[in-house]
C-alpha cells in the first residue's frame, strides 16, 4: 500500500461490527495519488495524499 511522502499517512486497520454485532477485520485506505512534483528543481513522481495536495504542502510540476 502506498504511503504519503509528506505526512506519512497510510492504511488504517480496525474491526468492522455488523448490526448483529458480528466482528471482522477491516482496512481503511487513504486517498493517495501519484503526483509529479518539482523536488530540488527536478521533476519527480511521489505518492501524496489528497489532504496534503489541498492544503498546499506540495506544488505540482
Amino acid at each position: 500500500m502506498a504511503r504519503c511522502a509528506i505526512c506519512g499517512k497510510g492504511a488504517h486497520f480496525g474491526i468492522k461490527v455488523s448490526h448483529s454485532h458480528r466482528r471482522s477485520n477491516k482496512m481503511w485506505k487513504s486517498n493517495i495519488k501519484k503526483v509529479k512534483v518539482n523536488k530540488n528543481g527536478t521533476p519527480q513522481k511521489i505518492y501524496v495524499c489528497t489532504s496534503c495536495l489541498r492544503s498546499g504542502l506540495v506544488e505540482r510540476a
